[in-house]
C-alpha cells in the first residue's frame, strides 16, 4: 500500500511549489526546516527547493527570527512551557542559538513568572494529599517536566504556604 502512495503522490513544479509555499508560510510563521520537509515532500530536487526557500525569504514569506519569537510566545502562553522546553523544540526546529536568545529576550520576566505561579497553584489544587513533602515534590516534578527552571521553580514554591 505504501508503494501505492508513493506511485500516486503528484509532483510539483518549482512554481507550483512556490506558489504553495507562500500560502504555506502565509497561513502562520514557518521555520525554514519545516518549509524545506515540506518542499521535498512535494517532490521538489534539493536545488529547486534552495532556490524556493531563498525567494521565500527575499519576498518575506519565511523569516526565522519572526517564527522564534512567535513559537516562544505562543508555546509560553498558550501550552504554559518554560524556557527549558521551549529551547529545545527550537533546537530541534534547527533555529539558532542567537535567534533562540532574541525570542527569549522578548518574554516579560513578570509574565513567565505569572505563568509559573497559576501552573503551580493549580497543580497544588489538583493534588490530593495533606503531606507537604509529597505535594512540593510532585509539584516541582511537573513544573520542571513544562520546562522551568528549577531555581525559579523552587522560589516559588518557598513563597507558598504548604
Amino acid at each position: 500500500m505504501f508503494e501505492e502512495d508513493k506511485r500516486n503522490k503528484k509532483i510539483l513544479t518549482a512554481r507550483q511549489a512556490q506558489l504553495k509555499a507562500e500560502s504555506y508560510c502565509a497561513y502562520q510563521e514557518r521555520s525554514q526546516q519545516e518549509v524545506r520537509d515540506k518542499l521535498y515532500g512535494w517532490g521538489l530536487h534539493e536545488e529547486d527547493v534552495e532556490n524556493t526557500i531563498a525567494n521565500l525569504i527575499a519576498e518575506n514569506f519565511l523569516n526565522e527570527e519572526r517564527f522564534a519569537i512567535a513559537y516562544c510566545n505562543g508555546k509560553l502562553r498558550m501550552k504554559g512551557w518554560g524556557k527549558i522546553k521551549i529551547k529545545q523544540a527550537l533546537k530541534g526546529k534547527r533555529v539558532s542559538e542567537q535567534l533562540i536568545k532574541i525570542a527569549f529576550k522578548q518574554i516579560d520576566l513578570d509574565e513567565y513568572e505569572t505563568i509559573l505561579e497559576n501552573i503551580i497553584d493549580k497543580k497544588i489544587r489538583e493534588i490530593n494529599s495533606k503531606d507537604s513533602f509529597i505535594v512540593r515534590n510532585k509539584v516541582y516534578q511537573f513544573a520542571l517536566s513544562r520546562g522551568f527552571e528549577s531555581d525559579l521553580i523552587f522560589s516559588i514554591l518557598n513563597s507558598k504556604e504548604l
